[in-house]
Order: structure tokens, then sequence, then C-alpha cells
């Protein structure tokens, strides 16, 4: 079993580019099918989620390819609507799917998803919204048999902002007639770039970014060659490992727009954060200072994927700072491993209080999810001696080369 293992107490300096969004590429690979044509994706991350992504893709009949940086998906040919529980169980926006196998073949067979255990995430909103399009879906022993021969557009109001539904349901009155108006959408820049890339390939959706996103379906879609968006998580992540070591660095390519909550509470914790179109720089030079009580919540507000990710950096922080989390209910897995290198945290229910330490210590940890695998590696930057990391199957899930970035930055990191 493969290990990261980090050497801690060297202050950060150097500049990456930061990758192309895990959570924005994944529903594009899905609305690769509506073009029935070639897509060229690029500056696509090499993630293991991406990868099941393409095995998913491949099993309905499609080809893919990677030319360099670039992945190239051909959905001309599709003999297959089923997917394997196998590869269902791999992630979870496997289920996004769902929506645009409908409006390309008028039928679909799969399982429940998988992905990190964060607590229950139905997508039973998922199902709903494509209900009211004219959908007809059974439930029978953990599958999911659909059919829908004809997909009328229509107002759908979601009762909570879902990323996947909003993602689903777009994708699904693509094929619709008529107009279909999604209300209480997500607002999270990955639907926008999903609506610019849907508009690349000849669809008419407007409103992404907003609360309301109108879809008119109907509409034959070609292919695009289309640059994935920054990925706003793994910025989150090389700041708040700046913020963690001490030090400079600048990320190219990085949006501030997409991460204003996240960098407002580093300013907060006493980072110096300049932003313009080339990039992001943060210049950390003391310990972070305690921060307000720091809440998650759906777009525009803290996003739950940095929770982790900031608490790891403001474990020494001058004070106390509180964590409530709002979107998923065991979000702090990653909690008793940070104990582990001698943070104090304080969990009751879904608040989490971190009272801060003057040192860290490396010791063995293991990755809870994707997130809490990243905060554990921000942690071990700031601690004394070597942390090794295992179960790094979580972080290859949304991170391309996390070693390799954080080696970049002067980290010393390596797998072995």
């Amino acid at each position: 079993m493969s290990q990261l293992i980090i050497k801690g107490g060297r202050r950060l300096h150097g500049e990456v580019a930061v990758q192309g969004a895990k959570n924005s590429v994944l529903p594009i690979l899905a609305a690769t099918l509506l073009t029935s044509d070639t897509v060229a994706l690029e500056g696509c991350p090499r993630l293991r989620d991406v990868d099941a992504s393409m095995r998913i893709l491949e099993g309905l009949g499609c080809s893919v390819r990677w030319e360099g940086n670039t992945l190239t998906a051909d959905t001309s040919v599709l003999h297959q609507w089923e997917i394997s529980d196998i590869l269902m169980r791999e992630m979870r926006s496997s289920a996004v799917f769902l929506g645009a196998i409908l409006a390309r073949c008028g039928q679909a067979e799969l399982s429940y998803p998988g992905g990190c255990e964060l607590g229950p995430r139905p997508i039973d909103l998922h199902l709903a919204g494509l209900r009211e399009l004219g959908a007809e879906i059974e439930e029978c022993g953990g599958l999911l048999h659909c059919k829908a021969s004809r997909l009328r557009g229509k107002e759908i109001v979601l009762s909570l902002p879902s990323v996947g539904a909003t993602e689903n349901l777009m994708l699904a009155a693509c094929g619709a007639e008529g107009v279909t108006t999604i209300a209480n959408a997500a607002r999270e820049p990955e639907i926008v770039d999903l609506q610019e890339f849907l508009n690349a390939c000849g669809a008419r959706v407007s409103g992404a970014g907003s609360s309301t996103v109108a879809v008119e379906g109907g509409r034959k879609l070609h292919g695009c060659t289309y640059r994935v968006m920054p990925d706003r998580i793994a910025t989150a992540t090389y700041l708040c490992a700046a913020a963690s070591a001490g030090g400079e660095v600048f990320l190219r390519g990085a949006r501030e727009d997409h991460l204003a909550t996240v960098t407002a509470v580093l300013r907060e914790a006493g980072c110096t954060l300049e932003s313009d179109p080339a990039g992001i720089r943060c210049a950390c030079r003391e310990r972070p200072m305690a921060v307000r009580p720091v809440r998650t919540a759906p777009y525009p507000g803290f996003p739950t994927d940095a929770q982790a990710i900031l608490m790891a950096a403001l474990l020494r922080n001058r004070g106390t700072s509180v964590f409530e989390e709002n979107i998923f209910e065991n979000r702090y897995r990653h909690v008793d491993e940070l104990t582990r290198m001698g943070a104090r945290i304080r969990v009751s229910g879904r608040t989490a209080v971190v009272s801060g330490v003057d040192r860290l210590c490396g010791a063995a940890v293991r990755c809870t999810d994707l997130r809490g695998g990243a905060a554990l590696c921000v942690a071990a930057l700031a601690a004394e001696g070597e942390t090794q990391v295992s179960a790094l199957r979580h972080i290859d899930r949304g991170y391309e080369n996390l070693e390799q970035d954080l080696k970049a930055l002067g980290a010393d990191a390596v797998r072995t």
C-alpha cells in the first residue's frame, strides 16, 4: 500500500498551475453523451474519478482517449444504456449519467452511486425532477429502471439547491421538448461551466450562477473543444497549505471569484492574498490568527469541500476557531486523525471547536475521504518530524498529483 511521506517544518515558496476542476469535468463527461459526436476537453485532470467516468462511457460503447492533457470522447456510437453496479459504486457523481442517458436513449438502468462516506446523500431530488419531465422510474433491489419515451420541459422547483440534481436535470432537459425551468437551482461555478460547455455544443441554456436555470430542449448538439475551469477546491488546498506551513506561493490559473469565502477567512487569519487574471498569490508569515465561526453552506457560502482543509490550516491558530458543518453529517471523520498529530479539536454534533496548539507532531495517519486526506497533508506541512499518510486512493480521486505540486512549492513530500 502506497504512502505519502511528508517532512514538515519547511516554509513554502514556489508556483504551481491549478488543475482542471474535478467537480466540473465529471458532469461534462456525462454531457458528451448528448452530442453523438467528438468532444475534446482541454486541461482535463487525470483523476481516479475521471478514470471511472471514462470506463462508464466505454461500457456504453463510446471511445475515450488521452492526448496529452486533453481527453477526447467520441460518443457517436452508443449500444448500451446500463451502467454496472461496480462502476456506479466508484463515485457519487456517477448519478449524473442518468439524465444524459435518458435524453439520448429514452431508457436507462443503473444502481445507486457510491463515493466518499460522508453521510446520507440521497438522489431523490434527481429522481423527482426526472419524473416531472416525464420519466418513469422503478426502484427494485437497489436498481433504477428508467424509461422516458418522451421528455417534456416544465418548471421544476428543487426543495434544496442540489448540485447533482441541477446538473442531472440540465442534461435531461436538453433532450426534452420545450423549455425547462429549474428553480432554486444550485449556483456553483461548476454549474456555470456545464452551461458554457452545453452552449458550446449548440444548446440553449441560461441562468447558471443564479437560482433559476432555463433550458430550451430539443436542439441537436454537436461536438466541440472546451477547456475545463480551474479547480477551486485544489486552489483552496494550496492556499491553506501556505497558511499552515507559512511562506509565499503563486497559483497560476486560480480564480479568486470562485472561492471568495475561503480567501476572506484566510485574510482574517493573517494571510496576504493578491489576485489578477494570471492567478492568486498568497503570503503567510506568522502563525494563523483565530477567525470568526466558519459555517458551511451552498454556494456562494463557504464550501463544505474546503472545511476540513481550512481546519487543518488553523490547528496552530492563536486562539480558538469554530466550524459548523451544515451540508454533510459525517464531515468530521478526519478529526481523529488530526488529533494523532497533536491537534486539539472538540466535536459536538455539527460543531467543531479548534483550540490552537503551539506545535504539531508527525504521525502515521490514514485518509478517511478525499478532502479529509488533503487536510492531513496540509497539517503535516506544519508538523515537526515525519508524517505518513496512507489510503491515498481517496486523494487520487480529486488531486491529479498532490505530492508533485507540494514539492514544486518547496515541501518535502514523497510517495512510496
